[in-house]
């Protein structure tokens, strides 16, 4: 009966050590990184996307051209530096709303962004 409980006890310690590392190493190496967009073909893809109040976003350049990404509105004023090919850019959305997100260089390409 010792015999058994104590196999009970280690098995059960093993046990919560396991889902104790599981989730402090899904944490680690499974947390959702931030949404991805991408610059190719003097164009994002995709064109829309949404994100929660305070997201954040990687604008990522795939294109062969150098592209200048910006927002302006009423609650977020953002200008990157110019951005080679290969480069990401990360953006914030500390508000709700739907932003505009455009190239400099490229005035045709526009992101909607819907914070929600």
């Amino acid at each position: 009966m010792r015999r058994l409980l104590l196999t009970a006890v280690r098995a059960t310690s093993l046990i919560s050590a396991a889902v104790i590392l599981a989730f402090a190493f899904g944490a680690a190496l499974g947390a959702d990184p931030a949404p991805t967009v991408v610059q190719q073909g003097r164009a994002f893809h995709p064109e829309q996307i949404t994100l929660d109040h305070g997201g954040t976003l990687t604008i990522r350049n795939q294109d062969e051209f150098i592209h200048q990404i910006y927002v302006k509105s009423d609650s977020l004023n953002f200008d990157s530096d110019e951005q080679p090919p290969g480069q990401d850019v990360v953006l914030k959305f500390p508000a709700a709303g739907t932003f505009a997100v455009r190239c400099h260089i490229h005035p045709k390409m526009l992101l909607t962004v819907h914070v929600k």
